[in-house]
């Protein structure tokens, strides 16, 4: 089974906050990230290893944007030291 077949997906947008490294201009952005829920159970047709798994697995998010673009100059930068899974 793939693991998509163990969690529901929903997208969201969180606020955070960068700064440019190319102007030093501080601001706000929304920043995508794909919420992954475990299911209440497991899909049918589970192997004994897919139980395994779908008992250790747990919620998490994943952000989609690797790269913003500023507000003030229009340069595209990456995001810095920002994690890009997140487990809840």
């Amino acid at each position: 089974m793939n693991e998509r077949d163990f969690f529901n997906e929903k997208q969201e947008t969180k606020q955070a906050s960068f700064s440019c490294p190319h102007c030093r201009q501080r601001a706000d952005y929304e920043v995508r990230w794909i919420r992954r829920t475990k299911k209440p159970q497991l899909p049918r047709g589970a192997s004994q290893e897919d139980k395994a798994r779908f008992q250790n697995s747990r919620d998490y998010m994943v952000r989609v944007d690797d790269m913003l673009a500023c507000r003030s100059c229009r340069k595209r930068f990456d995001i810095p030291s920002s994690q890009s899974v997140v487990f809840i």
